[in-house]
């Protein structure tokens, strides 16, 4: 097992003892920066560290080279009639309307039965979950790959990267470039460690913990773990918002108060993920929607009131993006982006 936790606590304590030196300074100046101290260093209960360490010896899925674990249409596509499984997860009237040719139809909260019972997973190749634009797919997918189903993937683009006609009933209805005039470029400060959720479960293994923390989230469905453009900018401040991307697209402009979080050290990291406040709806942001909701799968396995933002910086800033496409790589979505792959219907 890797020393994350270890160094995290480290981590935690070098910045409680660097805060409280520099408070301690006489510049003369208020020092609006407070310190950690006893009342405010960071609450990791036994629980949670029994289910980090339990992901960790899982393989750490969210620190692996699969995450986020996402695949092309057009992969699908060529791969048809090989030894795959499309699991479709729209409603079934969505999936009678049109679907992928063999793809199953099956809702969110009865996927840990099926893959319990109705289907022995590992006999495929890959397990490919569709949804309608790529966000509950991406969060699924997360949840599955962290239980240990290790040939999951997430359609990018969802069914609008399949057929054009989705795409335009889906993606290209929902990008905006709206909010445009309302970004900031200011480096909003992470926060000082404060803590993580409580767990509760009452159970005493790793692996308990994690059974009983991943039966709840399928039992709580998807009725939360999406937030859109609107309800985030009708009142910032409402909500702690995680921009999740490189430090050139967060200083090209932001959501007001975005504060940056580095994909690459934050889940599984307790010094920062006790940064996040656990007293507000916390929303992730990406490009597309895609890599936070996996982000947002992790953080709400572990207690937070997290949601992914749909259809990421594309739901706002959408002109911005095209215009700035080559030089900070960003990826609007357009038509060429999906196919005219052919559906079946039932």
């Amino acid at each position: 097992m890797k020393s994350r936790l270890f160094i995290g606590f480290v981590t935690v304590a070098l910045v409680s003892l660097l805060a409280a030196g520099c408070a301690g300074k006489g510049t003369g100046k208020k020092n609006d920066t407070p310190a950690v101290s006893e009342t405010t260093a960071p609450v990791i209960d036994g629980e949670t560290t029994l289910l980090l360490k339990d992901l960790e010896e899982r393989g750490d899925y969210v620190n692996s080279q699969y995450f986020p674990s996402l695949i092309k249409a057009s992969i699908v596509y060529e791969e048809k009639g090989k030894n795959n499984l499309v699991i479709d997860l729209r409603t079934a009237d969505s999936y009678s309307a049109g679907h992928i040719e063999g793809a199953v139809n099956k809702q969110f909260s009865e996927l840990p039965e099926y893959f319990e019972k109705g289907i022995k997973p590992f006999e495929y190749d890959r397990i490919i979950l569709v949804c309608d634009d790529g966000q509950l797919s991406s969060y699924t997918t997360s949840l599955l790959r962290m239980m240990g189903y290790g040939n999951v993937f997430a359609m990018r683009w969802g069914m609008g990267g399949w057929n054009k006609g989705y795409a335009e009933e889906g993606w290209l209805k929902g990008v905006s470039s709206e909010y445009e005039d309302r970004l900031e470029v200011a480096t909003n400060e992470t926060p000082v460690p404060a803590g993580m959720p409580v767990l509760g479960t009452g159970l005493q293994s790793g692996s308990e913990i994690s059974d009983a923390r991943f039966r709840k989230l399928f039992e709580q469905g998807t009725e939360s773990i999406i937030v859109t453009a609107d309800e985030v900018f009708a009142d910032p401040s409402k909500y702690f918002v995680i921009n999740l991307e490189r430090k050139d697209k967060y200083d090209a402009g932001h959501i007001p108060g975005a504060v940056r979080y580095k994909p690459e050290a934050t889940l599984g990291f307790p010094d920062m993920m006790a940064t996040i406040p656990t007293d507000k709806i916390t929303v992730v942001y990406c490009g597309t929607g895609h890599n936070s909701a996996f982000a947002s799968a992790f953080l709400r396995l572990f207690g937070y009131d997290a949601r992914t933002l749909k259809y990421g910086n594309n739901s706002f800033m959408y002109n911005k993006m095209t215009a700035e496409k080559a030089t900070l790589s960003w990826l609007p979505f357009t038509l060429e982006e999906s196919n005219d792959f052919p559906v079946v219907k039932k």
